[in-house]
């Protein structure tokens, strides 16, 4: 990957507060933290080294994940010949399963030594409660300058680096190419256009958009589109950062069209319902026309050989349209850095677990390019690999955007990101209305700053 993204992620800094983790998770805890087994258990092998045990804690299960599972167990398995003293163990769940475990894992400091994170705001709570440890020293060792510009920055606070990040994002609206063509439809370049497609599709008995919104965030990137297109990129992160009103005109209408949308048939049935998972389905399935997603998503539509390759030449994407009247511009993202790796602060093999950290993300770079046809937030030169069309494509777009805009609820602080996670799900499940939603939402910004 070159360097040419440079000054093209805006990430956003902010006053944070911490997450309120409650004594209730810290009894639940008990019964499932792992620290047990972080120490060495003072055995030796038949060099005479200390046998040390690293357990690792991601999401990246078989199935779902297929490419990226793959990539893991050959590193550690390639870690784990390197370095014969070493055990790595690991325990993998679901996107949904993994935060909720890693909350109640840090109620009582039984984190893993080795973990998954977000950015900026989802991180903050655990950097404040001493959960997480610096690793700058990593970025100026073998890693030294092989980080796209931007995106370690977004693991940083108050000047100290507290993950390592390994994927670089933008969310396209993926499309089944087949399904349009059944009915005669083009990508749509304008909002107009995109609102006659999802007509025509509904009309016709067919789901227009897979949307699991049980997730909630999932539901953001709708709004977070559709604000960026009527309001404009910065009245958008301004918003998000506590200096405009979310009762901007824009922003009200982009609230409002959520509603449309919604009233129109646009989502697949049930879906304030469905986890994210379910409603991919329904994309890969073929029951879902569209799909608005990260480009994390790129292996199941590119190398992920459980996916019927006949599924896989049919999805194309397209930008999120622009609105008539709008201030948006087509080339404005939402998306930025996706997850990094953590070192635990009270891990009990720390320095093991940082070397395994280091050469992780320096194995993960051109493997996940080739392996599973993922972004990487290292820089690798993809001049001579052969890569799938939709990648280089999608690959070529990131470089030409004008604005990446972080995703809404990474900014925001804990206590800001839950309402407004809260306040999507009831804003498509027409329990809320734009005013209301407008006002939850600067309340729970000011409260914060």
């Amino acid at each position: 990957m070159t360097s040419s993204k440079k000054g093209v992620v805006n990430v956003f800094k902010k006053k944070w507060s911490m997450l309120l983790l409650t004594t209730c998770l810290a009894l639940a805890a008990a019964g499932c933290g792992n620290n047990g087994e972080k120490s060495s258990n003072g055995e030796t092998n038949e060099s005479g080294t200390k046998k040390v045990t690293v357990n690792f804690m991601h999401l990246w299960p078989e199935g779902v994940s297929a490419g990226q599972n793959k990539i893991v167990n050959q590193i550690i398995k390639d870690y784990e010949t390197e370095n014969p003293n070493v055990t790595i163990k690991q325990e993998v769940l679901d996107n949904e399963q993994y935060k909720n475990k890693l909350k109640v894992l840090s109620a009582s400091n039984q984190l893993p030594d080795v973990g998954v994170t977000w950015a900026a705001g989802f991180m903050k709570p655990y950097v404040e409660g001493n959960l997480f440890t610096p690793i700058d020293d990593l970025l100026s060792g073998e890693l030294n300058g092989k980080f796209v510009s931007g995106t370690t920055e977004a693991y940083a606070i108050d000047g100290k680096t507290y993950a390592l990040p390994l994927e670089f994002n933008i969310a396209p609206v993926y499309y089944n190419k087949a399904i349009f063509e059944q009915y005669g439809l083009q990508a749509p370049q304008t909002y107009d256009e995109f609102k006659n497609v999802v007509k025509t599709l509904s009309e016709n008995g067919v789901a227009p958009i897979a949307l699991g919104n049980k997730d909630r965030w999932t539901g953001s990137l709708w709004y977070m589109y559709l604000a960026d297109r009527f309001a404009g990129q910065q009245s958008l992160s301004a918003a998000i950062g506590g200096s405009v009103s979310f009762a901007d005109e824009g922003l009200m209408k982009a609230a409002q069209e959520v509603q449309t949308l919604v009233d129109g048939n646009a989502f697949v049935k049930g879906f304030n319902g469905l986890s994210n998972e379910e409603a991919k389905s329904e994309f890969l399935n073929g029951n879902a026309a569209m799909f608005l997603m990260g480009t994390w998503e790129l292996p199941n539509f590119t190398t992920n050989e459980e996916i019927p390759k006949e599924f896989r030449d049919s999805v194309g994407f397209f930008k999120f349209p622009t609105a008539e009247g709008g201030k948006g511009d087509i080339n404005s993202w939402v998306g930025g850095p996706g997850v990094g790796l953590f070192v635990s602060e009270n891990s009990k093999v720390k320095d093991e677990a940082k070397k395994f950290v280091e050469y992780f993300v320096a194995k993960w770079g051109e493997q996940s390019v080739t392996g599973a046809g993922v972004i990487p937030a290292t820089k690798v030169d993809t001049s001579s690999l052969e890569l799938p069309q939709l990648y280089i494509d999608l690959f070529n777009e990131m470089n030409q955007a004008s604005s990446i805009t972080l995703f809404a609820d990474v900014q925001m602080n804990a206590n800001a990101a839950e309402i407004h996670l809260n306040q999507i799900q009831a804003l498509f499940g027409k329990a809320s209305t734009p005013e209301k939603f407008a006002q939850e939402h600067d309340a729970a910004v000011a409260e914060g700053k």
